[in-house]
């Protein structure tokens, strides 16, 4: 079943992130994990405060009602993505664990989907309560360039070792707790990349939808 979709229609996909702002990297990417796993909902959770985000210049440049409402907009076009605004509503930082354990609780018969890019497994054993979070999902990842799996950890590597699928179909076979690498699906494009090209320019940014270059330009953002 390597190259066959599963129809995974009681899974719900997850892609948490600052969004600052939301792109075709963020949905492009979503949307072909959602066709590899054959899931029909993925929810875009925008992070109040990223734990993993502590200097100054990495702090949400957006504010939360900003970023949420351009998540909202990037789901208008959709039927697969809906916006969740959860995290935001939280004081203090938004620990993933946290929210798997009440999106478990809002769908105890979904198997939760939690997307992460390469550059997010590299860290993912620092993050909180990390083996928690493998017991409420299962990891999606997304491979990107400049990330070579052999730049992982011992730990993580470890990790791989002991929760990895080789399969698509081993997904179906627990409710959580597998690893699994998505086909290769490269876009190399980040929101610092789209924040210092709009500073630099009035212009919108082709890895924007149009809806959302025209929100950042009335809201005067990233200038």
């Amino acid at each position: 079943m390597t190259s066959a979709t599963l129809d995974l229609t009681n899974g719900i996909g997850i892609l948490g992130g600052t969004f600052d702002p939301i792109h075709l990297g963020h949905t492009q990417s979503a949307q072909a994990v959602a066709n590899e796993l054959g899931l029909t909902k993925v929810l875009l959770i925008p992070a109040h405060i990223p734990p993993h985000k502590t200097s100054a210049t990495l702090v949400p440049h957006a504010s939360a009602e900003q970023r949420a409402a351009m998540v909202e907009i990037a789901c208008q076009s959709s039927k697969l993505f809906f916006c969740d605004p959860r995290e935001l509503k939280r004081s203090g930082h938004s620990y993933t664990v946290d929210t798997l354990k009440e999106l478990k609780q809002q769908y105890p018969e979904q198997t939760l989907y939690f997307i992460i890019g390469m550059d997010s497994l590299m860290s993912f054993t620092s993050w909180h309560q990390y083996q928690e979070i493998l017991t409420l999902c299962h990891l999606v990842v997304n491979t990107r360039p400049n990330y070579p799996i052999e730049q992982l950890n011992k730990t993580t590597k470890a990790l791989l070792c002991q929760h990895q699928a080789s399969d698509i179909s081993e997904l179906s076979q627990d409710t959580s707790g597998r690893i699994y690498f998505a086909k290769a699906c490269f876009f190399d494009i980040s929101s610092t990349q789209i924040r210092q090209h709009l500073a630099q320019k009035q212009s919108g940014h082709p890895q924007l939808q149009p809806e959302i270059s025209e929100f950042i330009h009335k809201n005067k953002l990233y200038r």
